[in-house]
């Protein structure tokens, strides 16, 4: 069993910053593929971002396009989405999760590539 804990949400003007946090528990965390989700009022999840075991990562490039950044800390269990520039359709329920198997760069955009699911963390941008 797997259990993720995001934390980092809030409630930011136009154009700031927040980094969101995903603590994980388990032994072999430095194996997952991690991913960020978000969802958002009356809309499907969407895939955000994700890292591989290694460090490759890959985003969600028309959204998050030079904005965000997707980093992991094996010896903290923890992986963090950094958002800089946030716009006001960046305001969604924001979800972690894990792939306890072997992804490749298109899988890991799919939600189906996932096994586990944080609770979410609200993100809100004002205008």
């Amino acid at each position: 069993q797997v259990q993720l804990v995001e934390s980092g949400g809030g409630l930011v003007q136009a154009g700031g910053s927040l980094r969101l946090s995903c603590a994980a528990s388990g032994r072999t965390f430095s194996s997952y593929t991690m991913g960020w989700f978000r969802q958002a009022p009356g809309k499907e999840r969407e895939f955000v971002a994700a890292i591989s075991w290694s460090g490759g990562s890959t985003y969600d490039k028309d959204s998050v396009k030079g904005r965000f950044t997707i980093s992991r800390d094996n010896a903290k269990n923890t992986v963090y989405l950094q958002m800089n520039t946030l716009k006001p359709e960046d305001t969604a329920v924001y979800y972690c999760a894990a792939a306890l198997f072997y992804t490749t760069a298109q899988t890991m955009a799919l939600r189906s590539a996932y096994n586990y699911w944080g609770q979410g963390t609200q993100v809100t941008v004002s205008s």
